[in-house]
């Protein structure tokens, strides 16, 4: 007897889905099961779509901070985020007491070590580059090597200061010399160092956040046209994450990405307690809504928060439905209802379908959420 039977659910394309759930892993998946025998049934009448648990790759919820912080288990399975990657928030100094938060959370957690030891305690912690030690590096992932997934280095102006690319150089040589390569997200905002520069020293399969913001060292040039080396990068294996956040999605960048062929790899929210508050973020379900005007449809937008980053980060046992990995799962509809929404700079655009997650399912550990009404 198996734990759990999702029953009449559907996929990303609304074709029918249904799925076992046995000792917190997935056991069968199916578009229709018979003779199923489960201690529980949940029936979504055909009107639920099942996906993997949604993976939001860009979160700072170390909750000891003061600049950037939330807690793990608001920003996710409340909000149908199975797991939470923290983008650099701490460094090899706090990364521990960080671990040690998050043992007892409902949410998955993992964390991407920033370059600079402190984390980010200030704004500037790549100001000073005595912050940044590969031995104290490899010390920390040699601690917690299952917890931490990825180096994060924040390349922008107010972060490095007068060090230019400096960090961002340190940054790959650390990356080379670690025994086990782990991804490097690097955050880009406002100049200098140039996104040019920093495209360049960046190699195939770094990930740039903050992909679609709105400003001059931005994506695209004064003439609304994608810069000429971002296109050449892009194809030469650079991967975009949305990195959301307060300052950094604006919706006419994004459309002329989409528009040019430039497509995100991972959507995530960069979301912490400022910005979950009082938005423009508020959570995955609001960005999954602006991927929808933009265009892109459920199927392609689903990836994105699920198989794409489980890839990046070596979640060999998440981001699929399929027989053996973790039951983690999210059921949410996508409903009509016409509403508002907001990006960074304060555009308003209004949209006709809102989601909504159910459940939020963590190694067969159920949770309904009340979703937005």
């Amino acid at each position: 007897m198996d734990d759990l039977y999702l029953k009449n659910g559907v996929d990303a394309a609304g074709n029918p889905l249904e799925v076992l759930i046995d000792e917190g892993k997935i056991s069968v998946v199916a578009d229709k099961l018979d003779k199923v025998n489960a201690k529980k049934v949940i029936d979504l009448k055909g009107e639920s779509v099942i996906s993997a648990g949604w993976i939001d790759d860009h979160t700072h919820c170390f909750e000891d901070l003061t600049l950037y912080y939330d807690d793990p288990d608001l920003i996710g399975y409340p909000m149908g985020v199975t797991t939470v990657i923290d983008a650099g928030s701490t460094g090899a100094d706090n990364i521990g007491d960080f671990y040690k938060r998050t043992v007892q959370k409902k949410t998955n957690v993992y964390a991407m070590i920033n370059i600079s030891k402190t984390g980010i305690l200030a704004q500037n912690e790549l100001g000073d580059m005595q912050r940044i030690q590969l031995s104290a590096i490899q010390k920390a992932i040699e601690s917690y090597p299952e917890f931490i997934i990825g180096l994060k280095a924040r390349i922008s102006r107010t972060v490095v200061v007068n060090n230019g690319l400096q960090p961002l150089v340190e940054a790959k040589k650390i990356q080379k010399a670690l025994p086990k390569r782990l991804p490097l997200m690097v955050h880009v905002g406002s100049n200098p160092p140039e996104l040019e520069d920093i495209m360049a020293v960046m190699t195939p399969g770094d990930s740039m956040t903050h992909c679609f913001n709105g400003k001059t060292n931005g994506i695209i040039d004064k003439d609304k046209q994608i810069k000429s080396f971002v296109i050449e990068n892009y194809r030469r294996g650079i991967l975009l994450d949305v990195g959301h956040g307060t300052d950094s999605f604006n919706f006419e960048t994004a459309a002329i990405a989409k528009a040019n062929g430039l497509i995100p790899q991972t959507l995530s929210t960069d979301i912490y307690h400022h910005n979950r508050e009082d938005g423009p973020v508020y959570n995955m379900a609001t960005c999954i809504e602006k991927m929808l005007f933009l265009g892109y449809s459920l199927a392609e937008i689903i990836p994105m928060i699920t198989i794409n980053p489980a890839k990046q980060y070596g979640f060999s046992k998440k981001g699929q439905l399929v027989p053996g990995n973790d039951a983690d799962i999210t059921i949410f509809k996508a409903r009509p209802y016409q509403h508002t929404l907001t990006d960074s700079d304060g555009n308003q655009k209004e949209i006709e379908t809102q989601i909504v997650p159910q459940y939020t399912i963590i190694s067969g550990q159920v949770y309904q959420l009340e979703g937005k009404e």
